[in-house]
C-alpha cells in the first residue's frame, strides 16, 4: 500500500492528479477528458462511491477502490479527499499494481 500512496504522490507532483469530487466530476464532464482511471478511498461513504461509479460508467472510466483511507491520502497529497482521478495511463497502472501488493 505504501508504494501505491507513493505513486499517488508522484502523480500529484507531476500534475497528473485531480482530487476532490467536484474537480473530478468537472474533468469527467469535459468532452475530451484525459482521465485514465478514478481511485476511491476505502472509507469513503457508500453514497459518494456510488455517485463516482455512476459518473465514471458514463465515460467508461475504470474505478478502483484503494486500501488507503481518507487520512492516508491526506498524508500524501495534503488534502483529505477520497476521490482521485489519474491523468496518465502509466502512473494509473502503477498505482493499481502497487495497490494489489
Amino acid at each position: 500500500m505504501n508504494k501505491a500512496l507513493s505513486t499517488i504522490g508522484l502523480c500529484r507532483r507531476a500534475g497528473k492528479l485531480i482530487y476532490g469530487f467536484d474537480a473530478v466530476d468537472a474533468e469527467l464532464k469535459k468532452p475530451e477528458t484525459a482521465v485514465c482511471g478514478v481511485l476511491l478511498a476505502s472509507d469513503l461513504s457508500e453514497k459518494s462511491k456510488k455517485e463516482a461509479r455512476f459518473i465514471c460508467a458514463k465515460k467508461d472510466i475504470e474505478v478502483t477502490e484503494l486500501g488507503a483511507t481518507l487520512d492516508d491520502i491526506k498524508g500524501v497529497i495534503g488534502k483529505r479527499t477520497g476521490i482521485l482521478a489519474v491523468l496518465d495511463p502509466g502512473l494509473y497502472n502503477s498505482v493499481i499494481n502497487n495497490n494489489r501488493a
